[in-house]
């Protein structure tokens, strides 16, 4: 009979951070347990639960017992099955006793019993005895115990605890586990796991809900939990409520709760009450993205905005007690913020005490990478490289940009030895504005020290200004031409420095600022600005196919179809600014009645290019065309490329692709009437002349070859 199982791992506290993981994986380990052995229907749905104390799963329609499977089974060669007198072999007979088939011997070759068969089939390299029989499925017990201890055992615990029981048993998981329940329908299923058997009863919430908790049943576990033990069982539903509360105690202001606080405070309480505080108004002369970090990730509370964005000098917490009178908890909550506060407003006063240039020099004391010397050295490689971006970026007038680059990278590490981004890393570049501007810096370095990082992470703004664009292009180079140059590439999942990321930034400050760069010159440039380090190998093409690599997952993720993409990239563009438009040029092409045999015409024209001498003829000499499907296309060849080239210089892909329909027809018929590969050396030539002449036309925006079906 179906029924809904319930499963679940009490135990002493759960890390916050993985607890959601934990939670999913355990209840997808045992919902793939059992589904894989038979016990799940087509209709079985599967809940995770994941408390502070509890590892816990629901899956409906489970049935008692799983389903027969058929076995399969090759017993041995047609040849042992028999004796010299053709009779059935004692090999055969001893194989079927032993499978409990023995009467099936008496009706070989071919033996039907119910679900049993015995038969003679051929496995491709001889003929053999098989049987075909069913076996029956197994009771729940065996396959959830097997299916418990295969989670358990394969969960992803961020570290292992070792631990033991009264009776002096040592066991190792995540934290001490208490009790174990497992429920089919009112039914304990007894398994053991842990040096444990479960039964029906668990603990509620450990301060409202002291008495154990006697599950009546699988169905009941989610109402009783919440009913007589004050635990919300469901992450998500947690996750909701704390939400729901902190939105409802906000009183008008904006609830600053990103996802990664939300999910810790999630996992660190089941029975979430919300409660406001407040702060001395004071302490709004500091950033607020120190207040906000001070109050996230020492206190785990939310801070709250007015409508403008502005810091509010309220907070809300949330708390895993309901009080009657929550003000002592609340005052208290109140005078450690204060404290923490009063540090943040410390260290941001002694701060701007010295001024960010006068800290550049200290830089020289920390270690940047043991082959690539100090930050102080970084900073130098950084400042030149900025400087010589700028000069590219506009070379009429470039002058006052190359010194405000250059000054802004010449800063850009320094709040790194200030005591707020000591306490605060996440803060780098942030503090670094602040103080800029506390010092008299021109508001454009100012927000350059700040905005170089940029983009953080997928989906990350962009630095605005030209000298923020330009710092965070040279930042991302130099770390590529650093790292790659000291053999310090990406293997596998392995990114220690952030090189997918830096590559990424790159690409996404080229295309999506419309910078009109050479992206290999940029990445020569890189290297040339660490050409002081001996231990540097200069690493160009490696560089550049990492970035392409990066360049062509952006595109796919953007929905360009893998054809599309490589089309344009195979081209090994130099510019990619200008991706965008080509792209969607590509996109107009294929709509096109002519674009499939124009694509298919490229990929022949390139077969034949390749196979024939890399070396001869590279202009056509029209006394040498006699036929005149050759004579065709050279007439659409001469007035084509002139119009391509002119679209191409305008930026006009997509026109520049249009006018490549006016070669299908002379392109058709000159592979119909005309030989290639003539038996006159000079005439074979000039066709192939003639044929690389048309492919230079036809691929000037992309590689139309790999668009073909």
């Amino acid at each position: 009979m179906a029924e809904t199982l319930v499963v679940e791992l009490l135990t002493e506290e759960l890390p916050p951070k993985a607890l959601r993981r934990l939670g999913d994986a355990f209840a997808s380990a045992i919902a793939g347990g059992l589904r894989e052995q038979g016990f799940l229907g087509p209709s079985s749905h599967v809940t995770p639960y994941a408390t502070p104390r509890r590892l816990a799963v629901s899956i409906s329609d489970v049935r008692a017992e799983a389903e027969d499977k058929e076995v399969i089974e090759k017993l041995m060669p047609v040849a042992a099955a028999k004796d010299a007198s053709g009779n059935v072999s004692q090999a055969l007979l001893k194989r079927l006793e032993k499978l409990g088939r023995q009467h099936l011997a008496g009706h070989y070759p071919d033996a039907w019993d119910g679900p049993d068969h015995l038969y003679v089939q051929s496995d491709g390299k001889g003929e053999y005895v098989w049987l075909r029989s069913l076996a029956k499925g197994e009771g729940l017990f065996a396959g959830l115990e097997a299916a418990l201890n295969d989670a358990i055992e394969k969960l992803p615990i961020p570290k292992v605890m070792s631990y033991q029981r009264a009776d002096g048993a040592t066991f190792k998981f995540v934290r001490p586990v208490h009790r174990l329940i497992a429920l089919h329908g009112a039914e304990i299923v007894p398994v053991s796991a842990l040096g444990l058997t479960a039964g029906r009863a668990t603990l509620g919430h450990r301060f409202l809900a002291k008495a154990p908790i006697d599950i009546a049943n699988a169905e009941s576990y989610v109402p009783a939990l919440a009913a007589e033990g004050k635990v919300i069982a469901s992450f998500a539903e947690r996750r909701a409520r704390i939400v729901g509360g902190l939105e409802q105690a906000a009183g008008g202001g904006s609830v600053i709760m990103p996802d990664e606080l939300l999910d810790e405070v999630t996992a660190l309480v089941e029975w979430p009450k919300v409660y406001a505080g407040g702060f001395d108004a004071a302490f709004l002369a500091v950033p607020q993205e120190c207040l906000i970090l001070t109050m996230q990730r020492n206190q785990r509370y939310f801070a709250l905005a007015d409508p403008r964005g502005k810091l509010q000098n309220r907070f809300l917490m949330v708390s895993n007690t309901e009080l009657r009178d929550p003000a002592p908890v609340i005052h208290g909550n109140e005078r450690v913020l204060r404290a923490r506060l009063a540090d943040a407003k410390f260290f941001y006063d002694q701060d701007r005490k010295i001024k960010l240039e006068l800290r550049v020099p200290r830089l020289a004391s920390v270690v940047y990478h043991n082959k690539l010397g100090s930050q102080i050295d970084r900073v130098k490689r950084l400042e030149k490289l900025a400087g010589q971006i700028a000069g590219l970026y506009d070379p009429e007038h470039s002058d006052g940009l190359i010194q405000l680059c250059k000054r802004a990278a010449y800063l850009s590490k320094a709040d790194l030895v200030t005591e707020m981004v000591g306490e605060f890393p996440e803060l780098q570049g942030i503090m670094g504005r602040y103080y800029a501007l506390h010092d008299g810096e021109d508001p454009l370095v100012a927000d350059a020290i700040a905005e170089h990082y940029r983009p953080r992470f997928s989906g990350d703004t962009l630095p605005a200004r030209d000298p923020a664009i330009i710092l965070a292009l040279a930042d991302k180079l130099l770390t590529l031409s650093e790292m790659f140059g000291i053999g310090n590439a990406p293997t596998g999942d392995k990114d220690p420095f952030g090189l997918r990321r830096a590559a990424l930034g790159v690409v996404r400050i080229l295309i999506e600022k419309h910078l009109p760069l050479s992206l290999e010159k940029l990445v020569r440039l890189a290297f040339d600005a660490v050409a002081d380090v001996p231990a540097i190998e200069r690493k160009v093409d490696e560089v550049m196919s990492f970035v392409f690599d990066r360049l062509r997952a952006l595109l796919r993720e953007r929905g360009h179809s893998a054809n599309h993409v490589e089309a344009v990239l195979s081209m090994r563009p130099d510019r990619i600014d200008t991706l965008p438009a080509q792209m969607e040029a590509i996109r107009v092409f294929v709509t096109l009645p002519e674009a499939e045999a124009l694509a298919s015409a490229n990929k022949r024209i390139g077969n034949i290019l390749r196979k024939s001498e890399s070396a001869g003829r590279t202009a056509v000499d029209h006394s040498l065309l006699a036929e005149g499907a050759e004579q065709d296309l050279y007439s659409t060849v001469q007035n084509m490329v002139p119009l391509v080239s002119s679209h191409v210089r305008r930026g006009d892909y997509t026109e520049a692709l249009r006018a490549l329909a006016s070669a299908r027809a002379p392109v058709d018929r000159f592979f119909d009437d005309v030989l290639v590969m003539a038996d006159d050396p000079a005439v074979r030539a000039n066709r192939l002349a003639l044929l690389r002449a048309l492919a230079e036309a036809m691929n000037q925006v992309a590689d139309i070859s790999k668009l073909a079906v």
